[in-house]
C-alpha cells in the first residue's frame, strides 16, 4: 500500500497513466497501431515510419513549447495564450531573411545563412517574449490578457512581415529541420526537441532557476523577503518561452518550406497548456515537473493520433481536449485534492477500527 501510495503521489505518474490508457485502448482497437517500419523517403534516405514516429515527430514543437510554458506558469501563475501567433511571426521571420525583399523574392536561392536566419527569428521572438513579460512582471497584468494582444494580432504582424506573400524556400537543406537528416531514420524535429530538454536539463542542473521560479510561483512576497525580484524572475521565464516559441517556429516553417499565416500553428496554445497540465504542475502556478510536462506533450500527440484512428473529424479535436483539460483543472483543484485526502483518512480510520 505504501508503494502504491508512493507511486500514485508522484507527480509523473498522470501522464504515464494518461499513456498506458492510450496504449491499451489502441491495443483493443488496432494491434497495428504501434508496428514500425523501415522504408525510404522521396529523397530515397531510409527513415522509420509509422504511427510511432508520427507521434514523436508531430509532437516535437509541443515539447519545445511547454518547456517555455511550463516556466511562465510555474513562475506567474498564468499560460501565455500567444504562443501559435508568435510562432507564425518567427516563421515569417525566418522566410523573409531567407527569401529576401517581398517585393523581389528569390527563392532559389537563400539570401541569408540558415543560422542567421535562425538567430535574428530568435531575437525577434525574444523581444516579443520580454514585450509580454513587461506586462505581466512590470504592470501587473494577468498572463492570459496580457498576451492576448498578441493572440489577437500577431498573425497579422506576421503577414505584413513578408508584405503579405507566401514566400517559398526551394533549397532542399531548409527541409532537413523540419524532416529528416539524411542518413538518420529518425524525424529531426525529434532530435531538436531533445537537445532542447538536454540544454534546459543542464540549465536548471548548474543553476539555481528551478529554485528562484518555484519561490515566486509559490508566495512572491516571501521571495522577496529573501532577495529575489519576482519581477525579474517572471520576465525571465517569458522570454525563455520567446526562444522556445522560435525554435518551435522554425521548425513548422521547414516542414513546408514556406507558411500560411491562418494555419500555422493554430491552436497549439491549448496543447502547450494541456502539457503543463497533464504534467501534473498546478496551473496556478508553484512547484513543477519540467519531464512531466514533456512527457505530457506526446501524450497530448498520442491523444490526436488515437482520435484520427477513431476518425474523428479534426473540427472536433479540440472539444476532446477541452474535456481533458476540465478534467485535469478540477482534479488539480484544492477543494478536490482536500476531499479526496479526507477519504482517504477516513478510509484508514475505518481500517484501524476493523
Amino acid at each position: 500500500m505504501s508503494f502504491v501510495k508512493k507511486l500514485t503521489g508522484n507527480q509523473i505518474f498522470i501522464p504515464i497513466a494518461a499513456l498506458l490508457i492510450l496504449v491499451i485502448i489502441n491495443l483493443i482497437h488496432d494491434p497495428g497501431f504501434f508496428a514500425l517500419t523501415l522504408g525510404q523517403n522521396s529523397a530515397g534516405d531510409p527513415v522509420l515510419t509509422g504511427n510511432l514516429m508520427s507521434i514523436l515527430d508531430s509532437g516535437s514543437e509541443v515539447a519545445i513549447l511547454a518547456i517555455g510554458m511550463t516556466l511562465v506558469t510555474a513562475a506567474s501563475g498564468g499560460q501565455d495564450i500567444s504562443v501559435g501567433a508568435t510562432m507564425a511571426i518567427a516563421g515569417s521571420v525566418t522566410l523573409r531573411m531567407l527569401c529576401g525583399n517581398p517585393d523581389n523574392p528569390n527563392y532559389d536561392v537563400m539570401q541569408t545563412p540558415i543560422i542567421v536566419a535562425f538567430l535574428v527569428a530568435v531575437l525577434v521572438s525574444m523581444l516579443f517574449g520580454a514585450f509580454n513579460g513587461i506586462l505581466v512582471a512590470i504592470f501587473k497584468i494577468p498572463p492570459m490578457v496580457a498576451t492576448l494582444i498578441l493572440f489577437t494580432g500577431g498573425r497579422s504582424i506576421a503577414s505584413w512581415i513578408n508584405g503579405g506573400t507566401l514566400p517559398q524556400v526551394n533549397d532542399p537543406t531548409f527541409k532537413i529541420f523540419g524532416n529528416y537528416i539524411p542518413g538518420i531514420p529518425l524525424p529531426t524535429p525529434f532530435i531538436i526537441a531533445m537537445a532542447c530538454v538536454l540544454v534546459m536539463f543542464l540549465f536548471m542542473k548548474f543553476t539555481n532557476l528551478r529554485l528562484y521560479v518555484q519561490s515566486v510561483g509559490i508566495n512572491a512576497s516571501s521571495s522577496r523577503l529573501n532577495g529575489l525580484n519576482p519581477q525579474y524572475i517572471k520576465f525571465i521565464t517569458f522570454v525563455i518561452l520567446g526562444i522556445c516559441v522560435a525554435v518551435a517556429g522554425f521548425i513548422k516553417v521547414s516542414r513546408i518550406a514556406s507558411i500560411n499565416y491562418s494555419v500555422l500553428a493554430k491552436d497549439i496554445e491549448m496543447d502547450a497548456i494541456l502539457a503543463v497540465a497533464l504534467g501534473g504542475n498546478a496551473l496556478g502556478g508553484g512547484k513543477f515537473n519540467m519531464g512531466s510536462s514533456i512527457l505530457g506533450a506526446y501524450v497530448i500527440q498520442f491523444l490526436t493520433t488515437t482520435l484520427y484512428g477513431f476518425h474523428v473529424p479534426a473540427t472536433a479535436l479540440p472539444a476532446y481536449k477541452a474535456v481533458v483539460v476540465i478534467i485535469l483543472v478540477v482534479m488539480s483543484a484544492p477543494i478536490v485534492r482536500d476531499k479526496i485526502a479526507d477519504l482517504r483518512k477516513k478510509r484508514m480510520a475505518v481500517k484501524e477500527v476493523g
